[in-house]
């Protein structure tokens, strides 16, 4: 077991005739589950049902709002940052990461997944992006609106006049990504049933 998920390294076959549910090991009879793939007999796949918070519609779009939230927050802490300080500093992107991913999974009520990660990522690098749209404004800089927002969005690839200086924010950015990315992530739990037909012996592996 590896996070309450069932997780299986060693070969252990089945008798003819037998198949063991991969959680407990006893022997399923009647209807039965697939947890992840692998049989499971019905009060482990409603125990582990029970460990995570299921994913859903209603509950990804949660998620997306707060972590929404979470990036407007995120763009104002950069903005804030630099008017005050008169001085960008990529690192901020760190807490714009850890706040989007933290508010998403707070919005989802706890349910992470590739979808939550794929969000939090396109999140977290808006807000740090577009940062750069309000910063310009309040320089004096007021082009058209459309090609401002596509700079924004452009900025951290953009922003090389100082190789070093545009490498190393760079970088950070993607740090930055990552810990959104970390946050998100958890365990998938794909449950199937209840089954009747009889399942076939198989190994573990």
């Amino acid at each position: 077991m590896s996070d309450g998920v069932p997780q299986f390294s060693t070969a252990e076959y089945a008798k003819a005739g037998e198949v063991p549910c991969r959680v407990c090991g006893k022997t399923v009879s009647g209807a039965y589950y697939r947890v992840n793939g692998q049989t499971a007999c019905a009060s482990c796949a409603k125990t582990l049902q029970g460990k995570f918070p299921q994913d859903s519609h209603a509950a990804f779009v949660r998620g997306l709002l707060f972590g929404i939230g979470g990036a407007i927050a995120g763009l104002t802490l950069y903005v804030v940052f630099a008017l005050v300080t008169h001085l960008v500093m990529g690192i901020i992107s760190l807490a714009v990461g850890f706040i989007v991913g933290k508010a998403l999974v707070f919005g989802s009520g706890g349910v992470r997944g590739r979808r939550y990660q794929i969000a939090a990522v396109i999140l977290t690098y808006l807000a740090v992006s577009m940062s750069s749209v309000p910063i310009a404004i309040s320089m004096g800089v007021h082009p058209d609106v459309g090609k401002l927002i596509i700079l924004g969005i452009l900025s951290p690839l953009l922003d090389f006049h100082d190789p070093v200086h545009g490498i190393i924010g760079l970088v950070i950015l993607v740090v930055g990504l990552r810990i959104a990315w970390r946050l998100t992530a958890g365990p998938q739990l794909e449950v199937e049933g209840p089954l009747t037909q009889a399942p076939s012996a198989e190994a573990r592996i």
